[in-house]
């Protein structure tokens, strides 16, 4: 099963990071508008993610502490169907939904995205993928691109988007 190891930190120079990235020689692959569905289950999180570039059924487990750390995911890759999505409103439930733009950049196996997030504002996501066993080597990766994107420990944030809507909707 691959294995993430992940940060997310608020952005305040969206630009910058981009202009960071690029002299890192960072693959863009695009700018994705993404709204990412979220369904009431009793463990985990499960979100479906319909965008241009992106569109999969998530489902991942992490903990919710700032810093790099790992999440398990199962990713299912789907269409634009709304009739995926109308079984899974009917069955389980929306619990919230985040709308987002995302710049997506790659170097060698790690992703980052630049998102700005309706009703929260600019972030950053470094996902170092791997295989199990290789969380040592990720966590570095993940520690190396804070640094070169200069990314302090007062600006990481340790629960998702969906979360951080949940508590702004009280």
């Amino acid at each position: 099963m691959p294995v993430n190891i992940e940060i997310k930190a608020r952005c305040p120079d969206p630009a910058g990071a981009a202009k960071i990235l690029s002299g890192l020689n960072a693959e863009h692959k695009g700018t994705d508008h993404q709204v990412d569905t979220y369904f009431k289950v009793d463990e985990g999180r499960l979100k479906l993610r319909e965008g241009n570039i992106e569109n999969n059924l998530i489902f991942y487990k992490r903990s919710d502490h700032a810093g790099p750390k790992r999440s398990d995911v199962i990713l299912y890759p789907c269409s634009n169907d709304p009739g995926l999505k109308n079984i899974l409103e009917e069955t389980l439930g929306i619990l919230v939904v985040v709308d987002k733009l995302r710049d997506i950049h790659f170097i060698d196996n790690v992703k980052f995205h630049i998102d700005q997030v309706e009703g929260l504002g600019s972030f950053i996501e470094i996902e170092a993928i791997g295989e199990e066993g290789e969380e040592f080597g990720l966590n570095r990766q993940c520690n190396h691109y804070m640094d070169a994107l200069n990314i302090g420990e007062e600006q990481l944030i340790s629960i998702s988007y969906s979360d951080l809507l949940l508590e702004i909707e009280g």
